[in-house]
């Protein structure tokens, strides 16, 4: 097995989302901005912005001046949650449908990109074994966890 899989693997994303980053530079959405609106939409509307962070990979704290920003742009909305008043819910506006749009035709069409020369049967295989080495992961972590709590 490769020594360096573990970089190849580090490496990838931050190339996949450097290529996307280039191409929608041209709609003034930063990498923060674009990725917080792709995960809203794709988590559903009302979500907590502490969900959306934890989604996202980011503190909590860290994500508030990027929904502040996409606020400001009437891209999307926070509303006081019923259940809990010191809780946000965050919701998409109108004007960001169309803005989501051309993000996903973008994204979809690096993908393609990125994927290219390779079978649907290709990535199918790819893609499971991304999916056993993220579950190996996981569970190291929880192991780790759990020594750490005994």
């Amino acid at each position: 097995m490769g020594q360096h899989i573990g970089f190849k693997l580090a490496r990838l994303p931050r190339l996949w989302r450097a290529v996307i980053d280039e191409r929608l530079a041209p709609l003034g959405l930063t990498q923060t901005r674009w990725v917080t609106l792709w995960n809203l939409r794709n988590m559903g509307g009302g979500q907590a912005q502490c969900d959306l962070a934890r989604a996202i990979g980011v503190e909590a704290p860290s994500l508030v001046r990027t929904l502040d920003q996409l606020a400001e742009q009437n891209l999307i909305e926070r509303r006081p949650c019923a259940d809990d008043r010191r809780t946000k819910r965050l919701f998409l506006t109108e004007e960001a449908t169309p803005l989501l749009a051309q993000i996903e035709a973008i994204v979809n069409e690096v993908r393609d990109e990125m994927l290219a020369g390779l079978s649907q049967e290709e990535v199918d295989l790819f893609e499971s074994f991304i999916d056993r080495i993220e579950a190996n992961g996981l569970n190291l972590q929880r192991q780790s966890e759990q020594a750490k709590a005994s």
